[in-house]
């Protein structure tokens, strides 16, 4: 798991910070979850999630504005002393001097945003999500094929790089080459990316290094994607018996995370960018409800039926 500050919280959001004497940078964000503090500002701090970035909407800041100057104080004095990690206040709305003041006894960094409360609270929670989830970097290619992220692993030299290049060509986009970071974002969704180095680069044995972006522009390239599909390449093995009907589903374990994965062997002829576009095209059509196996048993039933 990666570590966060709030200050790379803050400029990745793009926060206005209230409190240029606060340094961020040494307070660490714990939790991806946030919280808005209702039920703090009228005194109730059981069960307060304090690890959390605590965020002032409007429905707060109009809470506060009926509050005495005193009992305001009492309820950030305490509301600070929990130590909580930062606090954003949405919707254009302003810390005031006795809020500034309290921040800087305690060593709170306070943000503000011009955007909504529910637009700062979706995109820090999205943001805190993919910086603390767990991460695993594995050898393999990962493309996005129509749409689909189609994780390509096998051995050194199987032919990855080839395949990833010839998809490029054919109108997809390269995410991550030869190192493929993978994120846990939840039980169901693991999203992968390129370390920063070699990100948009391709190594190709016997040219070299390729940079995918320069040579095929920014339309051939993205940042991360989701992985919903895994190709798995390897060495044609006459004594191995292939599936050739796809009625088993196969599956590899990432961070606790369940891919559905299809084993594909590798012989001269084959060409496998239009193997891998068949095999996404046909993996989005079971999601949508449709199975190519099941129509064919169909269809046999049907015959047999109509020629008793």
């Amino acid at each position: 798991m990666s570590e966060l500050t709030v200050g790379q919280m803050a400029r990745a959001m793009n926060l206005k910070t209230l409190t240029p004497d606060i340094d961020p940078e040494g307070i660490y964000i714990e939790a991806e979850d946030i919280n808005r503090p209702a039920l703090q500002l009228s005194g109730f701090f059981d069960h307060f999630d304090s690890h959390r970035v605590q965020i002032i909407g409007n429905v707060e800041n109009a809470y506060l504005k009926t509050l005495p100057r005193e009992k305001k104080q009492a309820v950030f004095e305490r509301l600070f002393g929990f130590n909580i990690p930062c606090l954003v206040f949405c919707g254009g709305h302003q810390a005031d001097e006795d809020i500034l003041e309290l921040a800087h006894k305690h060593n709170i960094p306070l943000f503000a945003s011009k955007c909504s409360t529910s637009e700062v609270s979706m995109r820090i929670l999205r943001y805190n999500q993919e910086q603390l989830a767990p991460v695993l970097t594995i050898h393999g290619v990962l493309i996005d094929v129509f749409g689909e992220g189609v994780l390509i692993i096998g051995e050194s030299g199987i032919g990855k790089s080839e395949a990833a290049l010839e998809l490029i060509e054919r109108g997809h986009r390269l995410v991550a080459d030869d190192a493929v970071e993978l994120h846990r974002i939840n039980d169901e969704l693991l999203v992968g990316c390129a370390p920063e180095v070699t990100r948009h680069f391709i190594e190709l044995r016997g040219i070299g290094i390729i940079d995918v972006k320069t040579l095929f522009g920014v339309e051939s390239v993205k940042n991360e994607q989701n992985v919903d599909m895994v190709i798995r390449l390897e060495e044609w093995d006459r004594e191995k018996t292939y599936d050739r009907l796809g009625n088993t589903d196969e599956y590899v374990e990432y961070l606790g995370n369940k891919i559905i994965c299809y084993s594909i062997p590798v012989r001269p002829g084959r060409n496998l960018a239009v193997i891998v576009e068949s095999a996404a095209v046909n993996y989005r059509q079971k999601k949508m409800g449709y199975d190519a196996v099941e129509e064919l048993y169909k269809r046999v039933h049907n015959n047999m039926i109509k020629n008793r």
